[in-house]
């Protein structure tokens, strides 16, 4: 297939340019961190890593250190993006977490990926990293009974340098705003629902990723637009090397083999989904705060969505809602797959 370049050779090169510049932006968007407690000296050589941006995030913060903790994941590389919210504070006490902070702009930085990409090129050589965001939670096969650490031996001895995960929104049964979660409260015992189909997926021909649509929020609050609606396909799990980056979001990265996470000749391969905890009574004030800063993708214009739909009183669920239960219901949906992890 040709790419945006034309010749295959020619996109090759683009790509390789731009998985250069993209580094060297890694590099120099480094220079905007301050380190407020540096304990990568603690990592070990297998260890999994977790690297997070975030902004006051503090109630979210002790449910998402102790479910990734449990999951196998042994130190945390967190850039938090100028918070007020004391959660700066609470992360400098955790024994597991490197914290950086910086009153940069996160619209310049990639929405935070330059962050990401200078402290996956600076600690996360040679180790599995698991980049998310604060509101994002990893379900895979056989998590109930296996670490994170079984998966990614799976996944080097298969041969295998990514892991992919649709971001799959949940919601509760009524109104937003009356989804309070406490600190430190599990979300999805109060955001619960999910959609179980009403998906799109499209190849980028370019990356080579695949491109996913749906869910709650394009029925919601883009169905004038669909496809304006957000992307849904990530690939968090990476075996990181100095060669790579983030290319948007941890939608696609560079190389583009990292992003051949399925099976062309109509197989399957091994997927997981991102529980994505984001619509809970929080989300009209961080709404209306993110539509303020415009400091997200294509001038915020997907917190414009939400916020004039939270004004028309939306209702995330519908009759074709499902009750979350565990991996085996997604498996059993088609919304991940064990491929041939037995």
């Amino acid at each position: 297939m040709r790419g945006l370049g034309g010749h295959p050779l020619v996109s090759r090169l683009r790509r390789r340019a731009e998985r250069q510049r993209l580094i060297a932006r890694g590099i120099l968007g480094g220079g905007a961190l301050r380190a407020l407690s540096d304990r990568t000296r603690r990592i070990g050589p297998g260890d999994i890593l977790c690297l997070v941006t975030l902004r006051d995030e503090r109630a979210r913060l002790p449910w998402f250190l102790d479910y990734y903790r449990g999951l196998g994941v042994r130190h945390f590389l967190m850039v938090d993006n100028d918070s007020s919210d004391g959660g700066a504070d609470y992360l400098r006490a955790q024994p597991d977490v490197s914290l950086w902070w910086t009153d940069a702009s996160y619209k310049a930085a990639r929405f935070g990926m330059d962050w990401m990409n200078a402290l996956l090129r600076r600690h996360g050589r040679g180790h599995w990293c698991l980049t998310v965001d604060p509101d994002e939670f990893l379900v895979y096969p056989h998590m109930d009974q296996r670490p994170l650490t079984a998966l990614t031996s799976w996944l080097e001895a298969s041969g295998r340098r990514s892991f992919p995960a649709m971001l799959l929104d949940m919601y509760p049964k009524g109104p937003i705003e009356d989804a309070f979660c406490a600190q430190g409260q599990d979300p999805f015992a109060v955001a619960r629902w999910f959609d179980p189909a009403n998906y799109s997926i499209q190849k980028n021909g370019y990356f080579g990723n695949l491109w996913i649509q749906g869910g709650p929020r394009r029925r919601a609050f883009f169905s004038h637009d669909p496809l304006a609606s957000p992307a849904l396909n990530k690939i968090p799990l990476v075996k990181w090397d100095a060669r790579y980056a983030y290319v948007s979001s941890t939608h696609m990265l560079l190389p583009r083999g990292l992003n051949l996470v399925y099976d062309e000749d109509g197989g399957e391969l091994i997927s997981g989904c991102l529980l994505h905890a984001k619509f809970l009574s929080s989300f009209a004030a961080k709404s209306a705060e993110e539509l303020d800063r415009r400091q997200h993708y294509g001038d915020s214009r997907e917190y414009r969505a939400y916020h004039d739909g939270l004004h028309r009183g939306v209702d995330l669920w519908c009759s074709e809602s499902r009750e979350y239960r565990d991996w085996r219901q997604l498996e059993d949906l088609g919304l991940i797959s064990r491929g041939s992890w037995a």
